[in-house]
């Protein structure tokens, strides 16, 4: 990955929507909707653009960990399950001329080799230079940005 490249990581429950689920969907794309936290959604809204690479990672697992990756589908737009009175992710207060939530669709590119731990992840001394927003103590952000030397390290963990 080149240094001027964006890169991403995002967080998703395996027993919810895990990397399989993106890899079954059609065209490998998902909407990266319900996200309810605002700095979340500015990096959606304001900072992800098509083509930038996103780790999907597996949150609240027995391992969690980096499973597989993607890329930026598509440009911010509107979180419609915001207007969605049956929908989990409904936010009342949101209007359709001002939308409150935004979110941009996610594209499967490949799997990881083998999913890569929480625990590895902390104990790897180049990742530990990086200053990883995930491994910074209580971040619990589901979008985050990643340096793009995180991603060539974590693919390289996976293969090793």
């Amino acid at each position: 990955m080149t240094e001027t490249a964006r890169a991403w990581l995002v967080k998703s429950e395996p027993d919810v929507f895990g990397f399989d689920d993106l890899v079954r969907a059609p065209d490998h794309t998902t909407p990266w909707d319900g996200v309810r936290n605002y700095q979340a959604r500015n990096y959606m809204r304001d900072d992800m653009r098509v083509g930038d690479v996103v780790l999907f990672y597996h949150s609240n697992a027995n391992p969690a960990g980096v499973a597989g990756l993607a890329e930026v589908a598509s440009e911010p737009y509107p979180d419609p399950t915001q207007f969605d009175a049956g929908s989990d992710y409904h936010d009342a207060a949101s209007d359709r001329s001002a939308p409150r939530w935004w979110l941009v669709d996610v594209r499967a590119t490949a799997p990881l080799a083998r999913l890569v731990t929480l625990a590895e992840l902390r104990e790897d001394p180049v990742l530990a230079g990086l200053d990883l927003p995930l491994l910074r103590r209580g971040n619990r952000l589901s979008v985050m940005p990643i340096p793009a030397a995180a991603v060539d390290r974590i693919v390289a963990l996976a293969e090793s």
